[in-house]
């Protein structure tokens, strides 16, 4: 139908408006009755935030995704417009973009009056349809709603009571299309209050002058839970006028924080050729999040953002590129000392109660890492505190002996493969510890989980593991209480 390039042919095409809602409606039953997905990337929210948000649009209500910060609200929004039309008509040189049949402006109406049948019409894909403003403390009604432009009231020579004098704001431009107002507590009240109108009388007023303008809109609002910040709220009348709240939330396994983090995160051809991850990483990276969420030193209202385990994989990914490229190697695998360079991902994404600030944010880091470490080791080997107590023989004594007698060992971050691989090696019973509890693996998952092991046993108390300016070293666990230097608990934060 988007050859079609003027009123009259629209006329003699059959074709009939509908609103937004009815539109949006529509498209979403018949992607029902498809069974497709019309929201691609959205994980987790199956049996949660889904069904919730389909109810919303077949009950042709606007929404507010209320959820913590990194809970895909926005992306939601942004996919909603795979369920408008893919063209509309309107009134080509009309700025409200209005419906041929219903026109609202002064423009669209004196075009059909003028010219009739004969009026020209353009035709509007969905994509821009859409429109998305961040709520800021420096928003204005002018922005969202309009002002009166005195400048074309001048050129124009007409009286400041013609509509034609009018500048529209956002809104009014996002007529026949979805708006959405992001973080919409931080949006000031009186500027909150402007809304009312819109959502339930639709009209608009602009300094005085009252202007009957039912604007066709799917209304999107995303905010943060009420008590997260001090800077404002949602007004009550604001909020009862929103028909649907939908609350959003974190992945509720690590299997499903995984396959997002997969998805969203940025490595080129060349690392995803050339660097190895194993499950092992990728489960850690995600284990970080879930410690963090539950960390006393994190503030629980604020919340712990995917971008923290799409940040922090993608630092795994690099920091191991990085030594393969210094060492002239042609390909390599991520170590669990590559970790280290997973910590500036997770110190800015990290908002610290007052204990956490008293750690320091590299520290508490740290302390998530060791967490992840500490929970992911149960599921591959044994309890290292309930096999030292078990009166069956302690698989991991070999290993606690050999650092018991006086034994260290460095990992740095930039060991060249032959010697990281040597280096786990020289630790007897660790290569035996592997394979008995996994005997088919390779020899880079190998070496890996022997490396884990030992920073399991640390997490565990069993071993020592001491901070170096690029990695790590483990030693006696006694030894190391003995000769503590006073400064020793600063030796990680000097780093940052």
């Amino acid at each position: 139908m988007n050859n079609i390039t003027t009123l009259r042919e629209l006329k003699q095409s059959g074709y009939k408006s509908r609103s937004v809602k009815e539109e949006l409606r529509e498209n979403l039953i018949k992607q029902l009755q498809q069974k497709e997905n019309g929201f691609e990337g959205i994980i987790g929210f199956e049996d949660t935030v889904m069904p919730d948000l389909q109810t919303a649009i077949l009950s042709r209500h606007n929404i507010l995704l209320l959820g913590l910060r990194g809970q895909a609200k926005t992306r939601i929004a942004r996919l909603m417009v795979n369920l408008l039309d893919e063209f509309v008509p309107y009134i080509a040189g009309s700025e409200l973009f209005d419906d041929p049949m219903e026109p609202i402006s002064w423009f669209a109406r004196n075009e059909i009056e003028t010219k009739g049948d004969d009026t020209q019409i353009a035709w509007l894909h969905r994509s821009e349809r859409y429109t998305e403003k961040l709520a800021t403390p420096d928003v204005t009604v002018a922005d969202l709603i309009g002002d009166v432009d005195p400048i074309k009231a001048a050129t124009m020579k007409l009286t400041y009571s013609d509509e034609r004098v009018i500048h529209f704001g956002l809104i009014p431009r996002a007529h026949r299309g979805i708006f959405v107002i992001n973080e919409l507590p931080d949006l000031q009240a009186r500027i909150q209050v402007a809304l009312f109108n819109i959502l339930q009388e639709k009209d608009i007023q602009i300094r005085g002058f009252k202007l009957r303008l039912p604007l066709d809109i799917q209304f999107v609002f995303t905010a943060n839970p009420e008590d997260y910040t001090n800077r404002g709220s949602i007004v009550t009348p604001l909020k009862d006028r929103i028909e649907s709240q939908i609350l959003t939330h974190y992945p509720r396994t690590v299997e499903i924080s995984r396959q997002i983090t997969q998805q969203e995160a940025k490595l080129s051809k060349e690392q995803k050729a050339t660097v190895e991850a194993d499950d092992l990483v990728k489960d850690l990276v995600e284990q970080i999040a879930f410690e963090a969420r539950n960390s006393e030193y994190i503030d629980k209202k604020s919340g712990v953002s995917a971008r923290l385990t799409i940040s922090a994989y993608e630092n795994l990914i690099s920091n191991a590129e990085r030594r393969m490229i210094i060492n002239r190697e042609k390909n390599t695998f991520v170590r669990i000392s590559d970790f280290l360079g997973v910590i500036p991902a997770i110190t800015g994404k990290i908002e610290l109660v007052y204990e956490g600030e008293l750690e320091g944010p590299a520290k508490v880091a740290n302390i998530l890492v060791g967490k992840a470490i500490k929970t992911l080791l149960l599921n591959y080997f044994p309890e290292p505190e309930k096999a030292k107590k078990s009166k069956k023989p302690n698989p991991y004594q070999e290993i606690i002996s050999w650092f018991s007698a006086g034994n260290n060992i460095s990992i740095i971050d930039d060991l060249p493969n032959q010697e990281y691989k040597k280096l786990l090696l020289s630790v007897p019973g660790l290569k035996d510890l592997v394979k008995k509890n996994h005997p088919s693996l390779t020899e880079n998952n190998q070496l890996l989980l022997m490396e884990f092991v030992l920073h399991g046993l640390a997490e565990f108390s069993q071993v020592n593991k001491g901070y170096l300016d690029n990695g790590y070293s483990f030693s006696d666990m006694f030894d190391s209480l003995f000769n503590m230097k006073k400064d020793d608990d600063l030796d990680f934060d000097d780093r940052y």
